[in-house]
């Protein structure tokens, strides 16, 4: 625990379970569908969201249009590497499949795409892993770096909206993910407090039953619940 925060393995998982605030991030790389749903439903429920997307998607030029509007809309924009590199091993955590050298380049890379929309290091020390995966090692590199670690808090389904019916037994569906945080919010002393809720700014074409689109029903729940809706940076600023 770090000032009432949750860490794990060297990331920060959880804000103040004290307190009822809560971080919405939206990871992206190569799809962006929801983009532009996902900036509306904030905007017009005065929300600040925060988005950690790959060099991939700052490079893409059909999305520099909604990378400036998120910016000028005052969402937080991070890092969520340069190439979406697997750093470990899925069954084997400790395992490295990157060396130090690839993982600083990649990470440099990332930020040389970021400036090229106004965004320093400085403004964006806050790195999400790709694939929401990372070990003690990632952890430490990443603090050399000057960056903090954070990965979304466990408990509910939400990062599984990116899954497709052809995924099988790993698909889940929205009305299933919508559920799991409702379900973890009423069963849980804590509840949500201090929760990074993990989303998508955009999902393979194959699922078509998109979270993003429950987006202001989840709100309004949050907000009836007495939730506050913060960016990243001051959810964790302790």
């Amino acid at each position: 625990m770090l000032g009432g925060q949750t860490q794990v393995l060297g990331a920060t998982v959880r804000g103040d379970s004290t307190k009822k605030k809560i971080s919405l991030v939206f990871t992206g790389d190569e799809f962006a569908d929801g983009g532009e749903e996902i900036a509306k439903s904030l905007k017009s429920e005065n929300i600040k969201a925060s988005f950690f997307l790959t060099g991939n998607f700052y490079r893409n030029s059909n999305f520099k249009s909604l990378i400036q509007k998120l910016k000028k809309d005052g969402h937080y924009l991070g890092s969520h590497s340069d190439r979406h590199l697997l750093y470990c091993d899925w069954n084997k955590r400790d395992s490295l499949l990157v060396t130090k050298a690839q993982f600083e380049r990649d990470l440099k890379l990332s930020y040389k795409e970021m400036e090229n929309f106004g965004i320093s290091k400085t403004d964006a020390n806050y790195f999400l892993p790709p694939y929401e995966w990372y070990n003690k090692t990632i952890s430490a590199w990443t603090e050399e770096q000057n960056l903090r670690l954070i990965n979304f808090t466990s408990g509910t389904r939400s990062n599984a909206d990116y899954t497709f019916p052809q995924l099988g037994k790993g698909y889940k569906s929205s009305t299933e993910i919508y559920q799991s945080i409702i379900s973890l919010n009423e069963s849980k002393p804590t509840g949500l407090n201090g929760y990074i809720l993990l989303l998508h700014i955009g999902t393979d074409p194959r699922r078509t039953d998109k979270f993003y689109r429950l987006l202001p029903k989840l709100i309004a729940y949050l907000k009836e619940n007495g939730y506050e809706m913060v960016k990243i940076d001051n959810l964790l600023n302790h």
